[in-house]
């Protein structure tokens, strides 16, 4: 009998947040109210206090970062060029112009050594991205931001339930966006958080969340600058809520299963096979993703194929930014960032998600060996 189809990502919402959101349902409110401000207030204690506005997307909160820190035409923001194109495209958003920084080998975080020759006097923010939910050395970013006088915008949009030195991702530094989108450790269905500095931060998040809208009274209304429409629902809020009450379980499960990955791969695993295994950290990363880098004598495609007519789904996070149309266009192009290149041909995510089990980390590495082998 064939096994049934084991899926890269699947999110799992409970019979409580189901009812909760029916609950939103009933109440006649279900746009921005009560629940997301609830939502806002557990988020905001879980990273220390420190200021949350919700959204509904991770994308969005990077762009109204960078509007917040000041960034438009003429300033450069230097970021990686593998990460979903998001992480670019805002810059692009605010008229700025976006830079790469090859990516370091082992981590496939950006090389932070690239990052610090990539900057000029017209740079004015980073945007690191935690790939898989592993931080950068965030000692070191924060130092080369102090130094050059640079805004960080921390795309942590994988990385909710990291740590770096014992303290969360989102607890301390700049801004801090995370998103909430449906395979991450936790979902709103769609949508993301701001971390912020500051009450007048947090008044031009709010004013940017909603068409620069101020309200005075009963009937004050003005504008005074360019907002968008980004706010998150209550039925979204509700779902979060429900979902960020297990977060710690979620995230110590997680960490179990990619140890359970690594022990089933075993220790001559990249040797034997030539395939190259993340960074085991168990301090720091929520294993939001576990990723291979393939052997050069196999496709990613031909991999993908033969694992899916096998009924283990596979993803792939992220083909190379600035290889796209859309960059390539703007000057970049082969060559210009080797380690990413190489990498974004080559990475895939293996299957992890909340109620996976350790025996299917077990069927999901007897797959690949069977396809690598």
């Amino acid at each position: 009998m064939s096994l049934p189809f084991l899926p890269f990502a699947k999110p799992t919402i409970d019979e409580p947040t189901i009812a909760a959101v029916g609950e939103v349902l009933r109440s006649g409110w279900i746009t921005s109210g009560p629940k997301v401000q609830a939502f806002e207030k557990a988020l905001s204690d879980y990273l220390g206090g420190r200021i949350v506005r919700t959204f509904n997307s991770g994308t969005c909160t990077m762009e109204i970062a960078l509007r917040i820190a000041g960034v438009g035409p003429g300033d450069e923001v230097i970021t990686t060029p593998i990460s979903w194109v998001a992480t670019a495209n805002v810059i692009l958003e605010t008229g700025a112009t976006p830079v790469f920084a090859d990516i370091d080998p082992i981590t496939r975080n950006i090389d932070l050594d690239k990052l610090e020759a990539a900057i000029t006097p017209r740079t004015k923010a980073v945007i690191p991205v935690y790939l898989s939910g592993l931080p950068v050395d965030m000692d070191r970013l924060y130092a080369i931001a102090a130094k050059h006088k640079l805004r960080v915008v921390e795309d942590a949009a994988q990385a909710l339930g990291s740590t770096w030195n014992g303290k969360r991702i989102g607890a301390f530094g700049d801004f801090v966006s995370f998103s909430l989108q449906a395979n991450k450790n936790i979902t709103s269905s769609e949508g993301g958080f701001l971390v912020l500095n500051n009450a007048e931060e947090a008044r031009l998040a709010e004013k940017y969340r909603l068409q620069g809208v101020t309200r005075s009274g009963f009937d004050g209304l003005e504008v005074d600058v360019l907002g968008g429409k980004f706010n998150m629902t209550d039925v979204a809020a509700a779902i979060g809520l429900g979902q960020f009450a297990h977060i710690d379980a979620i995230t110590a499960h997680r960490k179990e299963l990619a140890r359970h990955y690594f022990a089933c791969f075993g220790s001559d695993f990249e040797s034997r096979y030539g395939a190259q295994l993340p960074v085991a950290d168990f301090e720091n990363s929520n294993w939001h993703m576990f990723q291979l880098v393939l052997p050069e004598r196999i496709t990613r495609a031909a991999f993908m194929e033969k694992m899916m007519e096998k009924q283990i789904g596979i993803g792939y996070h992220y083909p190379a930014i600035h290889l796209l149309k859309l960059y390539r266009e703007r000057g970049f192009g082969e060559g210009m960032f080797p380690v990413a290149e190489r990498v974004g041909q080559r990475i895939v995510s293996l299957p992890m998600f909340n109620t996976m089990s350790k025996d299917d980390v077990v069927r999901s590495v007897e797959t690949v060996k069977s396809v690598l082998g």
